[in-house]
């Protein structure tokens, strides 16, 4: 068994319980992540190419976003890690993800890149005396152009970001055949009159225009906020940015693209409206289209799922005990890699993404799946699995329903699909042994 499907058959980061206590398994696993010539980027680059499969013929978007990988305070200082979060006291490592999600349903397609690092050298420069390519920033420019050379035969790749990556240089530099959405986050220089050229600031331009109209939308619930139905206030209009003052000398002088300004009407209870000022290369002339960017960028929180599901919600990779840097950035991007496949679970779970069973499963397992699928299910309506066979979501019902949900209350999660993974792995290591193995 590979790593990655021991990752997938039993998520976790302890190494031993990933080889099932099988120590020449836990030696080819130590090795393999200890070998110099295993680098994360050909770990990636490998799921890559089959999510540029799956992609093909697809609209496709992909969420990216940076995520901190805390290992502790000063015994992993000690151990060479570096300074994450303020301040500096915590240690460890940085993951930047990229992932594609099916515009038309939000299921998720795979994994387009990663990057895992660790901050070492010391203090750097001011940045304004630093090149976009000698900052952290450069890798919402690497994974967008990795996005566009991945993902070449979908039919179309929109790139969607949030504040962090409002870079001058991110959209000045997009790949033509593909588009982007980034929450604005500086208020930039724009032009304003086609004669006069005159100057004005993004923030206020997009704050004086009248409301072009208003869309009623359900907000999800989230970390702190629950599940609300709301009226946004939508404003859009053609923006001309100019070049940064400073630090940008070999950059375009302007770039045009569309703020598309979203505002929610009421104060809700216990939190705060929402307000996203979204700039894109999408072209945007009425309520709708502006609407279909709204849907676009709200599919930005597949990406918050996913680092959850690495930490805490199944993988639990932050409590990895491993020394040396180098072996912790192969793992974590062995682990960035198999928990796509709980995501893709936890995604098709309602059946409305549409993918296949082998989308995630091998062939051969669709038979095992149906098998248990009859077995498990009960005589109520709500204990039967509706779903086509064949579907990922029937599949995602099976590991569900192993992983202890009973088809009653709430939703299956990363961590339920986790352990009925896991219990699947091993239901279908019974299914193939036969009495020469015994």
């Amino acid at each position: 068994m590979h790593l990655h499907a021991a990752l997938v058959a039993r998520p976790g980061s302890c190494i031993r319980q990933l080889a099932q206590r099988d120590r020449a398994r836990e030696i080819q696993f130590t090795r393999f992540l200890r070998n110099d010539a295993v680098t994360a980027e050909e770990i990636a680059a490998h799921a890559a190419e089959r999510t540029a499969e799956c992609a093909r013929g697809r609209d496709v978007v992909v969420v990216q976003d940076t995520s901190e990988l805390s290992l502790g305070g000063r015994r992993a200082k000690a151990n060479g890690y570096g300074p994450i979060g303020k301040g500096g006291a915590l240690r460890g490592l940085l993951l930047h993800a990229a992932l594609a999600v099916d515009a038309s349903n939000g299921g998720v397609i795979g994994l387009v890149d990663a990057k895992v690092w660790n901050r070492t050298g010391g203090k750097a420069s001011h940045r304004r005396l630093r090149t976009t390519t000698q900052k952290e920033s450069q890798r919402w420019l690497d994974s967008t152009r990795r996005a566009a050379e991945v993902l070449t035969e979908a039919a179309s790749v929109t790139v969607v970001s949030d504040r962090e990556s409002d870079i001058y240089a991110h959209l000045a530099f997009r790949p033509s055949a593909t588009h982007l959405i980034v929450r604005a986050c500086q208020n930039r220089r724009i032009e304003t009159g086609e004669e006069e050229q005159q100057i004005d600031l993004l923030f206020s331009h997009i704050d004086s225009l009248p409301e072009d109209g208003r869309l009623n939308v359900r907000i999800p619930a989230a970390p702190g906020r629950k599940a609300r139905s709301s009226e946004l206030a939508v404003r859009f209009s053609s923006v001309v940015l100019r070049r940064p003052l400073h630090g940008a000398a070999d950059l375009p002088e302007t770039v045009k693209l569309t703020m598309v300004d979203i505002r929610e009407t009421s104060t809700p209870e216990g939190g705060k409206p929402i307000h996203w000022r979204l700039l894109t290369t999408h072209p945007v002339t009425n309520i709708a289209e502006a609407r279909r960017i709204v849907e676009l960028y709200r599919m930005r929180w597949a990406v918050e799922e996913y680092f959850h599901t690495q930490k805490t919600g199944g993988f639990d990779i932050e409590a990895a005990d491993i020394s040396d840097p180098e072996v912790m950035i192969r793992l974590a991007a062995a682990v960035a890699v198999a928990a796509v496949s709980v995501m893709q679970l936890v995604k098709a779970r309602d059946g409305t993404t549409g993918q296949n069973l082998i989308e995630v499963f091998e062939p051969a397992d669709q038979a095992i799946v149906e098998a248990i699928s009859a077995k498990l299910e009960g005589k109520t309506e709500r204990q039967k699995n509706t779903h086509p066979k064949g579907s990922l979501a029937f599949a995602a019902w099976v590991i569900a329903r192993l992983g202890g949900w009973d088809g009653y209350y709430g939703k299956p999660g990363p961590k339920t699909m986790r352990i009925g993974l896991e219990a699947f792995q091993a239901i279908k290591f019974g299914a193939t042994l036969g009495l020469r193995d015994v």
